[in-house]
């Protein structure tokens, strides 16, 4: 048996392989012994699952061993999206909710996640808490019991969309008369973002929006390789915005009237405009250590203070849950926002890219230049993954730790940062940062500049220095 390991987002790994039904029995026992030593006995935990194959099975294996344990389990009635079964262990006044789920990874795998309360991400004292019962048990012998119970359904759906009524602005959408195209990849977020869209008077043209454990070859990664026949639908219809989710709904796709699809970066930097702008939102902003400094550049044109956190929207949700956000991302497409769980939601971000939209009375890439405008910053960014041998990858980060360069090509470097990884600021604003990823071994680079040109200069710089301690190293 392979080792259970607990990250930012539970535990994935692949079915048949080492995400089986014993081992889901385990995980089960695990959270369960953590929910008794942390919540009063009559608190309920709720259990959702994503469209994967057999991903009910396994919640429904989740609520047995629960069961067994004495503590009721209530089991989503159909697969259902983290950020709604987030929502209803905070509504509902939980011990949390098991979430079964990869997310976006690859159709052959399948994960399991716990969501405290709270409704955000688990800390990294309450996985390890999980992850000493899961090593403990697998000592002991002891899985989680089984049996068969007789399990009680519920249906999170109508208080989480009454919920998001009360934070978009649905009347100014409705005069849009907005037409959009929806993509929930396959996943769980069909019957969400559309149906509520539709209830705003857009004209809603869903594809997609069955359940495929096979997510039509591909995967549910709401990015441009996935995405190119929401761009199609787009340019076929004349759609004013193409929006999607990923395969549990956390995650956001967009992209405007032309198919050109939008980043996250861009997504966020939007928003956070949007909200200060037209809503007039007030309070911090927290962006992750890997996501583009035009957020900063925005929050000084309105003055709002920024905190930089590491990878993982648990750190961003760690501020939500202690101050007023106006709007915590991160680079890899999750976001929330003041009042909103402090939990990354697709299903709402989209919306909100609606709403904006509807505000501006423009395209969104009318938006996007009157915001570059407003700042006078147009960043380039990109994200280099290098797979490496475990002694290559100590010798680049040593590289990048050990002996910081003063100097990139032409640039200074002005300051240097070790909050996750280490990351360089040049003195025109350029930015690199080198983090190891925690499962493979792989180095992770993310490079911010002024411009697609200078871009290309810092990514020749990056990869000289690379290749060069790569060629030491042998």
């Amino acid at each position: 048996m392979s080792k259970i390991k607990f990250g930012t987002d539970g535990w994935r790994d692949i079915i048949a392989e080492n995400f089986t039904f014993p081992n889901v029995r385990l995980v089960a026992r695990a959270i369960a012994e953590y929910v008794k030593e942390s919540y009063p006995s009559d608190r309920p935990v709720v259990i959702g699952y994503d469209t994967r194959f057999l991903a009910r099975d396994f919640a429904t294996t989740v609520a047995e061993v629960l069961e067994g344990a004495g503590i009721k389990a209530l089991l989503s009635k159909r697969d259902v999206p983290t950020p709604v079964i987030a929502f209803a262990a905070k509504n509902l006044n939980t011990a949390g909710a098991v979430m079964i789920t990869a997310s976006h990874n690859p159709p052959q795998y399948c994960g399991i996640k716990y969501i405290p309360d709270y409704a955000g991400p688990a800390t990294k004292e309450i996985t390890d808490r999980i992850v000493a019962n899961v090593e403990r048990l697998q000592k002991e012998g002891k899985p989680g019991e089984e049996g068969h119970f007789s399990i009680e359904t519920f249906d999170p759906m109508p208080e989480y969309l009454a919920d998001l009524r009360g934070k978009v602005d649905f009347e100014v959408i409705r005069k849009a008369n907005l037409k959009v195209v929806f993509d929930p990849l396959y996943g769980t977020g069909r019957g969400y973002a559309d149906v509520l869209l539709e209830e705003a008077g857009c004209q809603v043209d869903s594809i997609h929006a069955f359940i495929d454990p096979l997510f039509g070859g591909g995967m549910p990664e709401p990015n441009p390789r996935y995405l190119g026949d929401l761009r199609e639908r787009i340019l076929k219809t004349g759609a004013d915005l193409g929006l999607a989710t990923d395969g549990d709904a956390d995650r956001f796709g967009v992209m405007d009237e032309g198919g050109n699809y939008f980043t996250p970066n861009q997504v966020i930097a939007l928003l956070l405009r949007h909200l200060v702008k037209n809503r007039g939102a007030k309070g911090s902003v927290i962006r992750t250590v890997a996501t583009t400094h035009l957020i900063d550049r925005i929050a000084a044109h309105y003055g709002l203070p920024v905190h930089e956190t590491p990878v993982g929207f648990k750190f961003v949700g760690e501020w939500m849950r202690k101050e007023a956000v106006v709007i915590g991302g991160e680079e890899s497409g999750g976001l929330s926002v003041l009042g909103h769980i402090p939990e990354k939601d697709g299903i709402l971000a989209d919306l909100l890219v609606a709403e904006m939209v509807a505000v501006e009375g423009k395209p969104l890439s009318a938006i996007w230049r009157n915001l570059i405008d407003e700042v006078g910053f147009e960043p380039a960014n990109k994200r280099l993954d290098l797979h490496l041998t475990e002694r290559e990858k100590e010798a680049v980060l040593s590289s990048f730790q050990d002996l910081p360069p003063a100097r990139f090509g032409e640039l200074e470097v002005t300051s240097r940062e070790n909050l996750d990884g280490t990351k360089f600021i040049l003195e025109d604003g350029s930015w690199i940062l080198a983090r190891p990823s925690g499962t493979e071994p792989i180095i992770r680079i993310y490079l911010e500049a002024p411009g697609v040109n200078q871009l290309n200069k810092l990514e020749a710089e990056v990869n000289k220095l690379v290749q060069s301690t790569q060629v030491a190293s042998r």
